[in-house]
């Protein structure tokens, strides 16, 4: 069975009366998936709710994607797909670390809900492999053996999903604060938490941005040192 995502901005728009309908693909059917998780979250999705938002019959899916497993890898791929995995191999390692982690955070904002199908679905195809081969590559140019490597690959992705997990947790906490965080945590005891009261306003600000670039670099700069001690 062919594994035709397209790339882009994922969608559906209802075709102008009189105008032919749009032939049914895989792509469509896994592009009109991504919308409907986006909006509505991944517990939104079945078979009858895809086929709704085309304006066919669900059976006709069935052609396309055999069940809401297949559905679910098609969006996995098609999320991983959209990351930018360009770039010059001529680049220093540290730039082309840099740019993989960003793509992978560009790719998490633009698709937040669907992020969670990538994280518990496996993707069997070449496109799944595809950032692990850059990061693998990366990590080779930079001087460091096989297994090194992969345990590097292996860092930059958790460091990757758990500034993103991260970020998340803090955006709900902070919806469902009544008070300002800063006055609540400079309400606590002093004698019981001198440093969490003294950096109150520090703790209770919200700059995923810096956080995440002050990250990056500690841990492009512990890359650098390991390759200094060997």
């Amino acid at each position: 069975m062919a594994k035709d995502v397209s790339s882009g901005t994922a969608g559906t728009a209802a075709p102008e009366a009189g105008a032919p309908r749009p032939a049914l693909t895989r792509a469509r059917i896994v592009a009109a998936a991504v919308a409907l998780i986006e909006r509505e979250g991944a517990d939104a999705l079945s078979m009858r709710r895809v086929a709704s938002e085309l304006g066919v019959a669900v059976m006709s899916l069935y052609n396309h994607v055999p069940n809401k497993s297949a559905l679910l890898e098609g969006v996995a791929e098609h999320v991983v797909a959209g990351m930018d995995l360009g770039g010059d191999p001529a680049e220093p390692w540290q730039d082309r670390a840099r740019a993989l982690l960003r793509a992978f955070r560009k790719v998490a904002h633009d698709y937040p809900r669907c992020m969670t199908v990538v994280l518990t679905h496996k993707i069997d195809t070449p496109v799944g492999l595809r950032p692990a081969e850059r990061a693998l590559a990366l990590a080779e140019a930079a001087g460091f053996d096989g297994e090194t490597s992969v345990r590097i690959m292996r860092a930059l992705l958790a460091y990757a999903l758990g500034a993103q997990l991260r970020e998340i947790g803090v955006v709900k906490m902070l919806d469902h604060v009544e008070r300002d965080p800063a006055e609540a945590l400079a309400d606590l005891d002093p004698a019981e938490f001198p440093h969490v009261t003294a950096a109150a306003p520090q703790l209770a600000s919200h700059d995923p941005e810096t956080d995440f670039e002050f990250g990056l670099d500690l841990f492009i700069n512990a890359l650098e040192s390991l390759l200094r001690s060997r």
